[in-house]
């Protein structure tokens, strides 16, 4: 459970690239998630080329920290793999989730940034260039932290839980 309550956001991340291995590790992880129908649609594109990661950084507002990470993976999902079409951004979430938490287990940071405007999505298919029945679901860049790290920061709140019915928070 450490990986669960230590994980933050790294967006800056050392000048050192992150073992076969590990990247090994994270796709593993990833492809342990739970999927609707056992689907498993996911898909996904390891970038580590410097001059590829610089152009994905532009492809969402929030992607920048791309460009600096060692490693970058793309989430895509098949449309052709789906059996349950309504569920399969749980099925993506659950796979990014797996892969921010074993980034922690290897003493790596990382950062997810999803890829929800339609100009992302169409930036990061022409850098890739797969087939229209694939769709992108995030970027998540990682690294070996170069400053932030992952620590513990208590954001359990008792008004946000009810028992039994809803009641207000006061």
């Amino acid at each position: 459970m450490n990986e669960i309550f230590t994980r933050r956001s790294i967006r800056t991340f050392q000048n050192r690239p992150v073992e076969k291995t590990k990247i090994d590790r994270l796709l593993r992880a990833a492809m342990q998630a739970p999927s609707a129908l056992s689907q498993q649609a996911w898909e996904f594109i390891v970038v580590e080329d410097k001059d590829a990661l610089s152009k994905l950084s532009s492809a969402t507002i929030g992607s920048k920290s791309v460009a600096g990470s060692a490693v970058t993976i793309v989430l895509l999902a098949n449309k052709n793999r789906l059996k349950a079409e309504s569920v399969w951004k749980n099925d993506m979430g659950a796979a990014a989730q797996n892969i921010l938490l074993e980034a922690v287990h290897l003493g790596l940071g990382a950062v997810w940034q999803g890829v929800g405007r339609e100009e992302s999505a169409q930036l990061i298919q022409a850098l890739f260039d797969y087939p229209d029945y694939i769709m992108p679901f995030a970027l998540i860049s990682i690294g070996y932290p170069d400053g932030a790290k992952n620590e513990f920061i208590d954001r359990y709140d008792a008004q946000k839980v009810h028992h039994e019915k809803w009641e207000e928070s006061k």
